[in-house]
């Protein structure tokens, strides 16, 4: 009877006993309901109770390590001679190498153990966001070798955390970068309590990270002291700061530590995200482990208005963001910069609104079924979706009541008031076009092989045959030429120099004529729902590429216009959008990888 014995299931000795007084014939599935098999259950049950329990441990672990560097964080902003900047990075750089010395543990003892992982999450880790974590690792192992380096140069001036605290982040980011990258797919089987409160423990590092970032300032407050420092020099009072004795390479240092520094924030939420699915995975046993999960390759097809449309509104947002660059960062800002900058929104989110409502309303069209089944990466993109868009609808509404409250009613105000709300419907309307194409099934091949046998018979698909037929016989008459006729060719060959030339164009343009017609044949077999579905879902990608471009390189009017900054002050309002500005950005990035996977399954 040990074949019918309930697998991954430890049976206790009543259960040992029952099933050797049965007889040979009779299976197990008859005692389902009976009190012999609830009890042998139980011990799944107490499976169950102990992962619930060792996720509850870890998240309080977490939970005090969050608080703690919170508190750290926050009196240092408060009271900063009592709490220095240099006593939040001691700590930190001590979350920092446990973290490392686990990620070490991890890779050289739990998952070398016996049976440790069996299964593997194909969901988990997709490709677009594995990338991003080294883009955005490397931008910001590049931004600490910046810090080091300014530091360096002015040792007389910083201290040694200054140098010890980037090269145990450069540490870290590496270990955690190649962790991310090998093992985010991993349901670890063994260790479970100590696996979790690992990941955990650097889900907590990065947050304290992340919210460390967004709240220090002191780059900026030393480029301003500098600048005062020229101009006491200028009218003759002796200052006791510190100078560099490079102006010029400081200046490089400087530059591109704030041209780099949002890079940092983005791999910190990153990273987090990457985490959380690892930690829900810890203990996961799938139901099919040995059958892959086929996910639909990036194809460039079905798409023509898409890419023309998003490739128009990402080279006029460009423009718009070098002119906004060259004349709102000057000494004195030119309000004409904030008015075109407000105006390219104003008429960009709009058309990205409907374009989702159209692609909604779409999904309730179709036929397809939901994907019901449990999927920590599906839950976690719903949760960063919503919880991102959050720092994007705050700072609206906190521009809403500025303005409201003011009562201003020149130009530059009511472009702001209709861009804060424009902002908020096109939060809302996109993040249900990317939920709900998320939760369907993507379109199996074999019903595309359907699709296109119904529809392919007549038309374009019938030319296709007949002109590759025409090529593959034309191609045996150029191979099947004698010896003496190769040799014939070869000597006029020298003496047809433009013939020949054209020839060659002409071969050019009939491979030309070929794609171009497999590209029609294509985009014709497809249904009118999924080439809409893949245009909008086109064009949303390359919009939120130039939305995200424009703010991570440096284009903040919400805190360079003067008017919330006036209203609020300036400390409050500098804490808005540094807590929302970082939350927008990411916002746009995990909006493009799920646009990309739904115009991939479309």
């Amino acid at each position: 009877m040990s074949g019918n014995r309930a697998p991954r299931q430890k049976p206790c000795h009543h259960c040992k006993r029952r099933s050797a007084s049965a007889p040979p014939g009779i299976s197990m599935i008859h005692y389902e309901k009976s009190w012999l098999y609830r009890h042998c259950s139980s011990v799944q049950q107490g499976d169950r109770q102990a992962q619930k329990a060792g996720q509850l441990f870890s998240g309080l672990l977490a939970m005090n390590v969050v608080f703690l560097g919170s508190a750290f964080i926050s009196s240092m902003i408060f009271n900063h001679e009592a709490i220095t900047l240099a006593d939040v990075w001691v700590l930190l750089s001590i979350l920092k190498v446990l973290c490392v010395c686990w990620i070490i543990y991890y890779l050289l003892g739990t998952r070398r153990r016996l049976h440790a992982v069996v299964y593997r999450d194909s969901h988990a880790g997709p490709i677009w966001i594995r990338g991003s974590v080294l883009l955005f690792g490397s931008l910001s192992i590049l931004l600490n070798v910046f810090q080091i380096s300014y530091s360096a140069i002015l040792i007389e001036c910083k201290s040694g955390v200054d140098i010890v605290f980037p090269s145990i982040e450069i540490i870290f980011i590496c270990a955690q970068a190649f962790f991310l990258w090998h093992h985010s797919k991993d349901c670890i089987q063994v260790q479970h309590n100590l696996t979790r409160c690992g990941l955990m423990l650097t889900i907590a590092t990065n947050l304290l990270l992340w919210l460390s970032a967004v709240t220090n300032d002191t780059m900026h407050m030393e480029i301003e002291s500098q600048l005062r420092e020229v101009e006491q020099r200028f009218t003759g009072n002796q200052t006791s700061s510190c100078t560099c004795p490079n102006k010029t390479i400081c200046k490089v240092f400087q530059k591109g530590y704030i041209l780099l520094y949002p890079f940092n924030t983005e791999y910190c939420l990153v990273c987090c995200s990457m985490l959380y699915v690892i930690w829900k995975n810890v203990g996961r046993r799938l139901s099919h482990p040995h059958i892959p999960h086929i996910k639909p390759n990036f194809r460039l097809q079905g798409v023509v208005f898409g890419p023309l449309l998003g490739a128009t509104s990402v080279i006029i947002g460009i423009c718009v963001f070098m002119i906004y660059q060259i004349q709102a960062t000057g000494s004195v800002p030119n309000v004409q910069a904030f008015v075109m900058y407000y105006s390219y929104y104003i008429v960009l989110l709009p058309v990205m609104s409907v374009v989702a409502v159209i692609g909604t309303v779409i999904h309730a069209l179709e036929k397809k079924e939901l994907d019901t089944l449990k999927n920590p990466t599906r839950s976690l993109d719903v949760i960063l979706l919503m919880g991102a868009a959050l720092g994007q609808i705050g700072m609206c509404y906190f521009s809403i009541v500025a303005i409201v409250a003011t009562n201003a009613r020149d130009l530059l105000n009511s472009l702001i008031l209709s861009y804060s709300v424009l902002l908020i419907f096109q939060n809302i309307t996109q993040n249900i076009f990317i939920i709900d194409g998320l939760h369907r099934q993507p379109v199996t091949a074999a019903a595309e092989a359907r699709h296109t046998g119904r529809t392919g018979q007549r038309g374009s698909a019938s030319e296709l045959p007949e002109e590759a037929e025409t090529t593959a016989s034309s191609r045996r008459e150029r191979t099947q030429t004698s010896p003496d006729k190769v040799e014939e060719v070869k000597e006029e060959r020298p003496q047809e120099g433009p013939s020949q030339r054209r020839v060659s164009v002409l071969e050019l343009g009939q491979e030309i004529r070929k794609v171009s017609l497999s590209y029609i044949h294509n985009y014709s077999h497809l249904s009118w729902k999924r080439r809409v579905l893949r245009e909008i879902s086109f064009f949303l990608v390359l919009c939120n590429i130039i939305l995200w471009v424009m703010p991570t390189f440096g284009a903040h009017p919400v805190f360079e216009n003067g008017l919330e900054k006036s209203f609020y002050g300036y400390s409050t309002w500098f804490a808005i959008v540094n807590f929302g500005l970082p939350l927008s950005v990411f916002y746009r990035m995990h909006s493009v990888g799920g646009l990309v996977e739904i115009y991939a399954t479309a």
